[in-house]
């Protein structure tokens, strides 16, 4: 393509990257937010390698200092990475927040009572080296984090003009492309259920940044100004706490917000914040992100019991509960922690946090196959994605599938790095990042 009308056809693109835009994004943009151009964890026209190890295909791998399982994300030439780096400052008994939770405090969480730096990364693309960095603040912070899980877990988002980094009880921040503070605003502390951590990522689209606070506490979820900041509308929730990321989408002209949580999986109009359908039907401590496409929105949770529903959107409006905008359901086997890929009119899910795969006929349930066990592969905590035809899940102990795109289960690859991985995969171009306990890996056959 001529270099001038690529370069047309980006700056045409910039104000239309984000979610819920019915448009297929050109692939060499990047991956701006949490699950990819098109929210569904697919990279549209990328064709990275399907091999790679620790001396095969690694274009280059960064130390990461801290600890953060953030997704990447990734506009042009520049990767956005967040974490939190312990400090030597120690708060004293009596002095700051509390440094456990106020009760339900179990073993298998962390806290602490040293003041971290939560810090926002950009890195080079084409060899990682660190372009800038920046404190967006020190804090201690007041309750733990699952084992697994991190002080900056909450994905970044972007527009090309802006960074939006969401450390949750530390605040929204929002920084220019050159790493300039613009606003930042303090939705105050979550309440976490069992010490679990935080986790869930802001949604962008066109002038509104929306982020959802459901905790124990009073829950809400609230739109705001991208450029200023300001609030636009806030909407209390009955809700406790879910780590899930809001989808935005449209149909019938009207552009919605659809939030996935343990009582309700509701919708709100993006423009007023007015609740428009809800539906009872998901499990407890709801993680796993919804997809949609066409109208149909896929919702799952799989704490203890398991839960799916496929919801019409364009039916939808109060309680759909009992309704036939619940086209299909599904009641085993869906995911605890990863959100599911929508890739074409599949829609690949993991159970719990098991290396066992399921892929379902996206419009009718059929099912394609199901626990589809991924050997080499320990607990997945990452999220899956999809690029030319093939599938990639990324586990705990370093580990990833390949798996081909199809309705009949095939591996066509298993690959191996010396690092933990609770990020999930990023593609962009010929590209695939991975985020791991340590290092940032850019893998490439060029």
């Amino acid at each position: 393509m001529n270099k001038l009308i690529r370069i047309f056809i980006i700056l045409m693109l910039i104000p239309l990257l984000v979610f819920g835009i019915e448009i297929t994004t050109d692939s060499e943009l990047g991956w701006p937010q949490w699950r990819g151009p098109d929210a569904n964890g697919v990279a549209p026209n990328a064709n990275p390698p399907i091999e790679w190890s620790e001396s095969k295909n690694i274009k280059w791998k960064t130390e990461i200092p801290g600890l953060g399982h953030a997704t990447p994300i990734i506009w042009g030439h520049q990767i956005f990475i967040l974490s939190a780096i312990e400090t030597d400052d120690i708060v004293e008994p009596g002095q700051g927040k509390r440094t456990k939770a106020k009760k339900g405090f179990i073993p298998f969480t962390v806290g602490t009572s040293k003041i971290h730096k939560f810090e926002i990364f950009a890195l080079n693309r084409s060899d990682g080296h660190i372009i800038w960095q920046q404190t967006a603040c020190e804090a201690l912070p007041h309750e733990g984090f699952q084992t697994t899980g991190s002080w900056a877990s909450n994905s970044p988002v972007t527009d090309g003009e802006h960074i939006y980094a969401n450390f949750g009880s530390r605040g929204l921040f929002c920084y220019d492309m050159q790493g300039q503070l613009i606003w930042d605003k303090d939705f105050g502390d979550m309440n976490i259920t069992r010490n679990f951590g935080e986790g869930s990522s802001p949604a962008l689209y066109q002038d509104k940044i929306i982020v959802t606070w459901d905790h124990e506490d009073q829950s809400f979820i609230i739109a705001l100004d991208k450029i200023s900041g300001q609030e636009i509308w806030r909407s209390n929730r009955n809700e406790g706490t879910s780590w899930a990321t809001p989808l935005i989408v449209q149909s019938k002209g009207k552009t919605q917000v659809i939030t996935s949580a343990s009582k309700r999986v509701r919708s709100y109009d993006l423009a007023t914040g007015d609740l428009l359908w809800e539906s009872r039907g998901l499990t407890k401590e709801v993680i796993p992100s919804p997809v949609a496409s066409n109208d149909m929105v896929y919702v799952m949770s799989g704490e203890k019991r398991s839960a799916l529903l496929a919801i019409n959107i364009s039916r939808a409006k109060g309680d759909i509960s009992a309704s036939n905008s619940i086209v299909w359901k599904l009641d085993r086997d869906t995911p605890y922690i990863p959100s599911p890929l929508l890739y074409d009119n599949s829609l690949y899910f993991l159970k719990k946090t098991d290396a066992t795969l399921a892929c379902f006929n996206a419009s009718t349930g059929e099912e394609f196959f199901t626990r589809q066990r991924l050997e080499g592969l320990g607990y997945i905590y990452a999220s899956p994605v999809g690029a030319d035809g093939r599938i990639y899940i990324t586990s705990l102990n370093g580990s990833t599938k390949v798996i081909k795109h199809d309705t009949q289960f095939q591996v066509i690859a298993t690959n191996k790095l010396e690092d933990s991985f609770t990020a999930s995969p990023v593609i962009v171009g010929n590209e695939l990042y991975l985020r791991g306990a340590k290092y940032l890996y850019c893998i490439s056959e060029k």
